[in-house]
């Protein structure tokens, strides 16, 4: 797999094999692209989509990405957390986004540290990476499981 450059991202979104929207060139980086906080919430129900939310320690969370992501079936794509977060204590699992895949991203983390974490809604949480694959996928996510195809907002597990 070929990690995309900046430059390959942009003519891939401009030939919508890719889609990223809505799309801001400010947050592309050499490599990705930094992905904004539409939503954050807590287990205990506690949730918002403006201003800014306090996590306590030991606490998990969920945010919504405000982008709509879409990799086509020659792409896939990677998360990565913005470290300026996981020098604050906050540790996230990410997985891969399939080829196929087209929705909101909703990101799960802890905060690990013993001091509480304002998150706010706007910020940048975590990169995306996109891959090309080594051939087209014959059967894209959402002919798979498809289970999160096209989810809008927090999307907590379906299992």
């Amino acid at each position: 797999m070929t990690v995309l450059s900046d430059k390959s991202i942009v003519k891939l979104i401009a030939n919508k094999e890719i889609i990223i929207e809505p799309f801001k060139e400010t947050n592309l980086t050499p490599n990705g692209y930094d992905l904004t906080v539409s939503e954050i919430e807590i287990p205990n129900g506690e949730k918002i989509s403006k201003g800014k939310l306090r996590i306590p320690p030991n606490h998990r969370f969920a945010i919504s990405t405000k982008e709509i992501i879409s990799c086509g079936q020659n792409h896939c794509a990677q998360l990565w957390l913005r470290t300026s977060w996981a020098r604050k204590g906050i540790i996230c699992s990410f997985g891969k986004i399939d080829s196929g895949f087209k929705g909101n991203l909703t990101l799960l983390g802890l905060n690990s540290s013993e001091d509480e974490v304002n998150i706010e809604i706007g910020n940048t949480f975590a990169q995306i990476i996109f891959e090309k694959l080594s051939t087209p996928a014959d059967e894209l996510y959402s002919d798979r499981s498809g289970n999160y195809q096209n989810q809008k907002g927090i999307t907590w597990s379906k299992e």
